[in-house]
């Protein structure tokens, strides 16, 4: 498996989903509940769901009424979740790298650590660009990060996980730039173990408010867990940031009146 192609195959794994979205279906849609209620989006709005999966935080967000769009670069996960659609409620595969729509969504997402799996960082940037072009000047973009800190001190190097038929061993490692989980799947419908390792960039708030600053949205807020607790960069698991898209100034020449009564340069 290239190192460029891990989340593709990864991603597109049913025994992906069985082992991080099966459970805590709970925490999840209570996050969202709880984040709804910080925000407070005027009803109707247009919200953006990026690396959504198979759908789960979208039709959360969908049920309060709110306009959604997920997408995600797995068919598998998009085709599941199409079946959900709805008036207000629509799935697309897409690779956050590549543009999309335009000055268009109220509210930007990515939850549950869906950044970080590139091998460049030019191709986080063009990530990041992608949910800066779709938002309307004023809109907002929540991030769901891991907080690199607290993860590189209490990382469990070895674990097992048995779910139904299905047996995980998990060996955990970092170096000064990346996370990896190595992944070996056991199951009875399997003739062999499947094996696939993860690699999730270390990204700090710095980088984050930089990479952002860089496409003109500015950092809010910090959380630093699921119940919107302050962030601490040692002692909170998670890197929640509330990010809101620059409302662009006009133009000097637009503003500027001339001693003679023109409003914009003779030049132009």
């Amino acid at each position: 498996m290239t190192e460029h192609a891990w989340y593709k195959n990864w991603f597109n794994s049913p025994f992906y989903h069985k082992l991080y979205f099966e459970r805590d279906e709970k925490e999840a849609a209570d996050f969202i509940v709880k984040l709804v209620q910080h925000l407070q989006p005027t009803p109707g709005c247009r919200m953006l769901d990026v690396a959504c999966g198979k759908g789960r935080h979208s039709k959360t967000l969908a049920s309060f009424g709110f306009i959604v769009t997920g997408i995600d670069i797995s068919v598998d996960s998009i085709s599941y979740a199409k079946q959900f659609e709805k008036d207000n409620l629509e799935f697309f595969v897409h690779d956050m790298r590549l543009p999309a729509w335009g000055n268009y969504f109220d509210y930007a997402f990515n939850f549950f650590t869906s950044f970080g799996y590139f091998k460049t960082r030019r191709e986080h940037d063009d990530a990041i660009r992608t949910i800066a072009q779709s938002l309307k000047p004023g809109g907002r973009f929540v991030i769901d990060y891991l907080n690199v800190h607290y993860a590189e001190q209490h990382l469990r190097q070895n674990e097992d996980k048995q779910i139904g038929e299905t047996t995980y061993k998990i060996h955990r490692w970092h170096d000064e730039t990346h996370f990896y989980k190595k992944i070996v799947v056991t199951d009875p419908i399997l003739k062999e173990p499947l094996e696939y390792t993860e690699k999730v960039a270390k990204f700090s708030l710095g980088d984050f408010t930089e990479m952002l600053a860089y496409q003109g949205v500015q950092v809010q807020e910090v959380f630093g867990d699921y119940k919107f607790n302050s962030y601490d960069v040692r002692k909170t698991p998670r890197l929640i940031v509330v990010a809101s898209k620059v409302v662009a100034e006009k133009d000097d020449k637009e503003k500027r009146l001339y001693s003679d009564g023109r409003t914009a340069d003779a030049l132009t």
